[in-house]
């Protein structure tokens, strides 16, 4: 289980606010909201945009905009509950949802985040395709490095992270700008796209794409927790200051998100629909059309800017499958492990789609990802809302009557839509000659009746009984403890390794215990044939490792001490605590750097993971 209850505690509270006032004051809070952003502009955007300006030309820019307003009104409510509350999203549900609600509200967010990665892995895939004519398959695979980079961006801090993306954000914007001298679109056509208009059927069918593939939900848990990024006071008008250059920092960088988004339509309807070109609504086409069209600059400039739309949102889609993770279950594990099992959710089906039916099939893979995140959106925002309206726990920083009232009709807006847009697709698959796939019947009909009982329960439950109590702060007051003097241990167990480290690991035991303790001296045989035969393990390495416990035992006896040794076999980490579990120890004293190799990469140091499976205190020596 997690013990470090804090979202993302390994990079909780680490950009810290200058004291003076001023610029740089300011500027120490901006950052989280452009990690966000790049969630409004990644591939699954591209295709819907690329849709919708090449059949409609102008039109649905108004559209983008209204979906741009309700991003950032969501998105800054999704702050203001990481600011004044601690929590971010998912601890926020688990806090107050019942288990039987919250365990489906997890699967859903873990879903719709391998939907969002998939459609950046594709994203990536074709753009490093159109760019260097890498094989698809290839790309996708590539795309698993990128849990390298973030666990190195992690560990050189928040603000590095959040200086490449804004980097990449840069080049994107860079990219569509050098895109719009090159087409040239008509400024008077364009300023009328901003005026509503009437929808037909299609026409409506992609705007409801449009804002199902805008307006996110793993950006709402991402945002939640990166504001806690930042040591802002922790009073009123700490969190005030903080919540007023949040928002800030949402409108600015969410209003660059759709710019960009805004160019892509307006270079597909300049580009296509004026040449008479309908239809675009892949983006290899797209690619090969503004070669056509425009020469080879501007194909090289989209495909560079897909790469960076890619790989800047697989890093924050990524980060926020740690955050549901932890949030939803309380449970943390390494965090390149926990990004590795996003990226891989995510790769393994684009990998056997393109095997079993090929590259072309990945655009309509990246259709039914947009599909997946819009089914999920709901469960999203609507415990947003609710969360951020209860004036008992949010105090007096509880969302103003008519944001409430926005923000319902957001909510209200993206559901209906989206819901729409979810029975059009399955309608579309039950009309099929033949009759619908026994899967259909089977498996999605039951499987959205119940998601639409559980968004029901969420949205009208809370209105008619009150749920169940919920924590105010992550960080709020301090369990009760007892104080008392304790005698030295009388058993401590000592782990060595026939380094150098042991004289100083055995010197700091013999410290805490005295002579009046007992000692016992553990080592544990890691050979192959140790990890088969254990205690019957009669190899070189085995019969040496016992010779070498026993000198050391030896000497301790010599000395004076009362002591004794045992040789574990197999993996370290299990022989250790077996062996100090049944010893009935009262302390355990290891060396820092452990035992080293794969079990290091994957449960971090030996000592790390030992501590979570003993009973006693673990001494640390360096």
């Amino acid at each position: 289980m997690n013990n470090d209850h804090r979202s993302l505690g390994e990079v909780h509270s680490t950009v810290a606010i200058p004291a003076t006032k001023g610029w740089r004051r300011v500027l120490a809070f901006l950052g989280p909201a452009y990690l966000v952003s790049v969630g409004y502009m990644d591939p699954g955007n591209w295709a819907t945009d690329i849709a919708g300006g090449s059949a409609f030309g102008y039109q649905l820019i108004w559209v983008l905009l209204m979906s741009n307003l309700m991003a950032v009104l969501l998105q800054s409510l999704s702050a203001r509950l990481g600011i004044v509350r601690g929590l971010d999203l998912a601890q926020a549900s688990r806090h107050t949802y019942p288990p039987l609600v919250n365990i489906p509200l997890y699967v859903l967010a873990e879903i719709a985040i391998a939907a969002c990665d998939l459609a950046e892995v594709i994203g990536l895939a074709i753009g490093l395709n159109l760019l260097f004519g890498l094989p698809v398959i290839w790309g996708v695979l590539i795309s698993g490095l990128d849990t390298v980079l973030i666990l190195f961006l992690m560990n050189k801090g928040m603000r590095v992270m959040e200086v490449l993306i804004i980097s990449i954000v840069s080049l994107i914007g860079l990219s569509f700008l050098a895109e719009m001298f090159i087409v040239q679109p008509d400024a008077g056509e364009v300023l009328k796209g901003f005026v509503p208009s009437e929808l037909n059927s299609e026409a409506l069918y992609i705007a409801i794409g449009i804002i199902g593939a805008t307006v996110m939900p793993h950006n709402l848990y991402l945002h939640s927790s990166l504001v806690q990024t930042r040591r802002f006071e922790q009073s009123p008008a700490g969190m005030r200051e903080a919540i007023r250059f949040n928002l800030f920092d949402t409108t600015v960088a969410l209003n660059i998100a759709f710019l960009v988004n805004a160019a892509i339509l307006i270079l597909a309807a300049t580009a296509f629909h004026k040449a008479g070109h309908f239809d675009v609504a892949e983006i290899d086409q797209a690619h090969q059309l503004l070669g056509e069209l425009f020469g080879s600059l501007a194909p090289t400039l989209f495909a560079i800017a897909l790469i960076g739309a890619g790989q800047s949102s697989t890093i924050t889609g990524t980060l926020a499958g740690q955050i549901v993770m932890e949030g939803y279950l309380d449970l943390r594990i390494r965090p390149w492990l926990r990004r590795l099992i996003t990226r891989l959710m995510a790769i393994i089906p684009a990998v056997l789609c393109i095997y079993l039916y090929g590259d072309e099939s990945l655009g309509q893979l990246l259709v039914l990802s947009q599909v997946v995140l819009s089914l999920q959106l709901g469960f999203a925002v609507i415990p947003l809302i609710h969360f951020t309206s209860d004036r008992k726990r949010m105090g007096e920083f509880a969302i103003k009557p008519w944001i409430r009232v926005l923000a319902w009709a957001c909510a209200i807006i993206i559901v209906t839509l989206n819901a729409r847009l979810v029975a059009q697709e399955i309608e579309g698959w039950m009309s099929t000659p033949g009759g619908p796939a026994p899967w259909i019947n089977f498996l999605v009909l039951p499987l959205v009746l119940a998601a639409g009982l559980l968004l029901a329960y969420i949205t009208v439950r809370p209105f008619f009984a009150k749920l169940r109590t919920a924590k105010q702060h992550i960080d709020a007051g301090v369990p009760e403890i007892s104080v008392r003097e304790r005698g030295k241990p009388g058993r401590v167990c000592i782990t060595v390794e026939f380094s150098k480290q042991d004289e100083r690991t055995i010197n700091a035991a013999l410290a805490q215990g005295g002579r009046e303790a007992e000692y016992v001296l553990i080592h544990i045989t890691e050979s192959a044939a140790a990890r088969y035969l254990g205690a019957l393990t009669g190899d070189r390495e085995a019969v040496d490792d016992a010779k070498n416990l026993a000198i050391y035992t030896a000497k301790l006896n010599a000395a004076g001490y009362k002591a004794r040794s045992i040789v574990g076999h197999g993996n370290p980490v299990a022989a250790i605590a077996n062996i100090v579990n049944h010893a009935s120890a009262e302390l355990l004293v290891m060396g820092s750097h452990g035992h080293r190799g794969f079990k290091d990469l994957l449960f971090g140091a030996t000592v790390d993971a030992v501590r979570h499976r003993v009973k006693v205190p673990v001494l640390v020596v360096k």
